[in-house]
């Protein structure tokens, strides 16, 4: 069975943000999610948990970062194309978040870009074109 990663984030509207993780491409899972959180799916092994402030609290007595002004964290999804990259970093843009909040990155080989989703957790879209990759070595 491969492994899975299971991230968990702190959000303000759990509402707003499955919206938002709904339009990027994410599904929710009812199963697990209530009016506190939302397990949204993007992939059989990649699920993010987004939870309200009160319930992240009964995880950690550590205190929320305000990520839209401090790096708590940076995370990446790889990509079939180009064109998945751009199509979900605008997506994200046109829907509540802020795209390119890093440089784009085109290296040839890999191409990448970022974006904020509402509550600025930093996310990274990147392609790896592997037949290019070994060229470039």
């Amino acid at each position: 069975m491969p492994r899975q990663i299971f991230i968990n984030l702190p959000v303000r509207d759990v509402a707003k943000a499955t919206a938002f993780y709904t339009a990027i491409g994410a599904s929710k899972n009812p199963q697990f999610s209530d009016d506190s959180s939302s397990c949204m799916v993007f992939s059989d092994t990649i699920f993010v948990m987004i939870m309200t402030h009160e319930k992240w609290a009964h995880f950690t007595k550590k205190p929320i970062v305000d990520s839209r002004r401090e790096s708590e964290v940076m995370l990446a999804l790889s990509a079939d194309d180009r064109a998945s990259v751009d199509k979900m970093t605008d997506t994200a843009g046109a829907n509540g978040g802020q795209a390119d909040v890093n440089p784009p990155q085109d290296l040839g080989f890999m191409y990448g870009r970022s974006f904020e989703d509402p509550d600025g957790h930093i996310w990274e879209v990147v392609f790896v074109d592997m037949s290019q990759m070994a060229q470039q070595g």
